[in-house]
């Protein structure tokens, strides 16, 4: 199943996002039309107080409906994804079935967002940390200007990275989701430079296609405003608040899919190096932090053992880092390969 495939046959997320971004512009919306009328009242001085607390009041109403009901449909739409790519099926239900596997696999929506921000947090400071490899070049000129260019895709393009990583945990379902995670990211690591190549062309049209987007809602918006004699850059704005609607809904679903395919087609194929795990924890501490929550994710009840006086304790399991494999706090070699510990 490709992408467009995957695409067309999950559109059930797309259309409950551009619900929730429907409730959003539509909130907002009303909200201008009170804070307009408002300064209206009193007045060209409130008039832009009125504005710059809509400006507010729409920042608040966005990160309340998306960080919280986005994020989650967000991820159940993963979970989907995953599950295609595991089976070549979508389930019936798909929305039920996304909302389950989330709750399933992260129990409650703060482990999710946990997960998330350390993942997030671990694959752009990695990234940075590869990034340091391009000052050797800092003497061609004009090297900066086009390092910023592509630092700016790579950015943007880092914002689908870690909805990959987190698909990865839907697949390897016997494992514990920190685990599963960091995992991920360290596949992410071993094949940055295929998938930040596959992100950079496909962000560069999704950037073109959203700019003239909101150009086109633009021009009817600024007609309405100009007719009510409403503030132009109020017309704008409302015009680029409905743009990100779409665009959240229908082309970063798109990318998204677009970046789990290339993703979930490297990974099961990729050889992990487990020596990147402490590099990588040397390079990012929140990749560290990821790691370390992972080897705390079955923890052993603290068993303290008297032997000629000398008192041990079993708290968390260790992993090996050479093959992964989970071994008993205290183990000197790993039970599986056989390394140092």
């Amino acid at each position: 199943m490709n992408s467009k495939q995957l695409f067309s046959k999950t559109m059930p997320f797309v259309w409950v996002k551009l619900a929730l971004g429907g409730a959003t512009v539509l909130i907002s919306a009303i909200l201008l039309a009170i804070f307009m009328g408002l300064g209206w009242l009193f007045g060209e001085t409130a008039m832009v107080i009125m504005f710059v607390l809509w400006i507010s009041a729409t920042g608040v109403v966005r990160f309340a409906i998306m960080h919280y009901a986005g994020y989650l449909v967000k991820a159940g739409h993963i979970a989907v994804i995953a599950e295609a790519f595991a089976t070549g099926q979508i389930p019936a239900d798909q929305v039920e079935y996304g909302k389950a596997v989330v709750t399933q696999r992260f129990v409650s929506s703060n482990i999710y967002f946990a997960v998330d921000e350390l993942v997030t947090g671990a694959v752009k400071e990695i990234q940075k940390g590869i990034g340091k490899v391009g000052n050797a070049l800092d003497f061609i000129p004009g090297i900066e200007a086009v390092a910023g260019l592509a630092q700016f895709f790579v950015s943007i393009s880092l914002g689908y990275i870690d909805e990959c990583c987190l698909g990865w945990t839907f697949l390897k379902k016997e494992q514990d989701t920190f685990k599963s995670a960091a995992d991920g990211v360290v596949i992410y690591a071993q094949n940055w430079k295929v998938l930040l190549k596959d992100a950079a062309k496909t962000m560069l049209k999704t950037l073109l296609l959203t700019m003239v987007l909101a150009l086109i809602i633009f021009v009817p918006i600024g007609l309405v405003f100009k007719i009510l004699k409403w503030s132009g850059l109020a017309a704008f704005l409302l015009a680029c608040l409905i743009a990100w609607v779409v665009k959240f809904a229908v082309m970063d679903s798109y990318i998204m899919i677009e970046m789990m395919s290339s993703y979930l087609t490297l990974a099961p194929a990729t050889v992990i190096t487990f020596d990147l795990y402490s590099k990588l924890a040397g390079i990012s501490s929140k990749f560290k932090e990821l790691w370390n929550k992972a080897g705390e994710a079955s923890p052993k009840e603290a068993v303290s053992v008297s032997t000629a006086g000398t008192q041990y304790s079993a708290e968390k399991p260790l992993f090996c880092g050479q093959c992964g494999a989970k071994n008993d706090a205290g183990t000197k070699f790993c039970g599986s390969c056989g390394s140092k510990l």
